[in-house]
């Protein structure tokens, strides 16, 4: 008994002491802020899993992997663009740059250059973790994860073998069934019409923003200072996204609340047209350090980047076909900053439904569209602006990796999901202690 709780205070301090660099997200601004932050993790185990990848990454089971030594593992696939933070909420839909709603990850904020296989495995791991939540036997676990391992093995192989487009399209809602196609319909029935309605009123024959609890009206020299990123945010846009000059004109800078002070700046623009709703509203936020780029000492890619802005909208660009014409990136005060369009077309996939009506057969499918995106992702990361530091055809380098042991690649995924959803558990538990006890700095 002793033994156990001498672990048991020592995996604590572990924890406490990787909270303590952990991401911007965990050390919101203001005192209320991190108290309520603390206890929604506290409240769910899912909660905390997702909000600490900080964690995850600090696991020692990573090891040698973060050099691209492992199962899979070899100069090309131990360091491509990866996601770095894809858990089971990290899915949903969005209209991409052709005007066409798509389904596929979301959330690049963590997304750096490392072993592909670490997406597999966070997933995988939130996979087990929200089976036993919803209390799911091992077995029903492990047939998911091998479901998952699955499809995207699959995928991958069909993209490395140049199939046609036509052949691998991404879920669309041409193609979605089930809860995919239900998070891409309710993407459809957004407007702009009405994202603008709740954020903008009409003043003087024009657009401006509301007031509200969460707005912080900007003085003269904030604004000044705001508009001069704004300038240097053009400059990072590509050539395509500049069609039509108007389109930029800003008519209005309102500051975004977090805790104690603004934490954004939501801009609204004059949009495609001269039409009211046409406008666009642009949020420009702090770009966050990536949990795993305190594991993976990338030298290539810090001297390639300015900030974690623009790594940011690298990673996101490289890892998304037809991105957001509106990404971009600038820099205020000195700090990095990421910008991006505030679409009403962007919908998560809502989980709460699947969990509690999904058939096991429904549920199975989900995983393998899941898998299906997750393979997207990757190949989409050995082309276009990311090319400067991954150099190759990713899914293809993934393909023949896993070609090498087809029957251990499932293996590893199922193995490693049960492990790191137990230890994830007995985190939880320990840190609901911690919080209970006054320990976690800032709650």
């Amino acid at each position: 008994m002793a033994l156990e709780h001498d672990r048991t205070a020592q995996r604590g301090e572990e924890i406490l002491a990787v909270l303590g660099t952990a991401s911007e997200d965990l050390r919101a601004p203001g005192p209320d802020a991190r108290r309520a932050r603390f206890r929604k993790l506290a409240a769910s185990v899912l909660a905390f899993h997702h909000a600490t990848p900080c964690l995850f990454y600090a696991d020692p089971e990573h090891g040698k992997e973060g050099y691209g030594i492992g199962p899979f593992l070899d100069e090309r696939t131990g360091r491509m663009w990866i996601h770095g933070d894809l858990h089971t909420g990290r899915f949903g839909a969005s209209m991409d740059a052709t005007g066409r709603l798509v389904f596929g990850a979301t959330g690049f904020d963590e997304a750096y250059v490392g072993p592909f296989t670490w997406d597999l495995k966070r997933f995988a791991a939130s996979l087990a973790l929200r089976g036993r939540v919803t209390a799911l036997g091992d077995e029903q676990i492990t047939g998911l994860v091998r479901r998952y391992a699955g499809a995207y093995r699959e995928r991958i192989h069909a993209l490395a073998a140049g199939a046609r487009h036509e052949e691998v399209p991404p879920l669309t809602l041409d193609n979605a069934e089930g809860p995919v196609l239900g998070t891409l319909r309710r993407a459809r029935a957004g407007t702009r019409a009405g994202m603008l309605a709740g954020r903008t009123g009409i003043r003087d024959f024009d657009r401006r923003f509301r007031s509200g609890e969460d707005t912080v009206e900007l003085d003269a020299a904030t604004r000044y200072t705001i508009l001069a990123a704004f300038d240097g945010y053009l400059e990072s846009l590509p050539d395509t996204s500049l069609a039509r000059p108007d389109s930029y004109r800003v008519k209005d800078v309102v500051g975004r609340r977090d805790g104690a002070g603004p934490a954004a700046y939501d801009i609204l623009l004059e949009g495609g047209s001269d039409a009211l709703e046409d406008d666009v509203v642009i949020s420009m936020r702090p770009g966050r350090t990536p949990a795993l780029s305190r594991h993976l000492a990338d030298r290539a890619l810090r001297e390639h980047v300015r900030h974690e802005g623009h790594r940011t909208v690298l990673a996101q660009r490289a890892l998304q076909a037809h991105t957001d014409p509106w990404l971009g990136w600038t820099e205020l005060d000195g700090a990095g900053q990421l910008v991006a369009e505030v679409s009403p077309y962007t919908v998560a996939l809502d989980w709460s439904s699947v969990d509690e009506t999904a058939e096991p057969a429904e549920l199975a499918a989900l995983v393998a569209d899941l898998g299906r995106a997750t393979a997207d992702l990757h190949a989409a990361a050995g082309d276009g602006s990311g090319r400067a530091l991954v150099p190759f055809a990713a899914e293809r380098a993934v393909d023949a990796a896993i070609a090498a042991d087809e029957e251990a690649f499932p293996e590893l995924l199922t193995d490693f999901a049960h492990r790191s959803a137990a230890r994830t558990l007995a985190d939880h538990r320990i840190f609901v202690d911690l919080l209970r006890n006054g320990r976690v700095p800032g709650a």
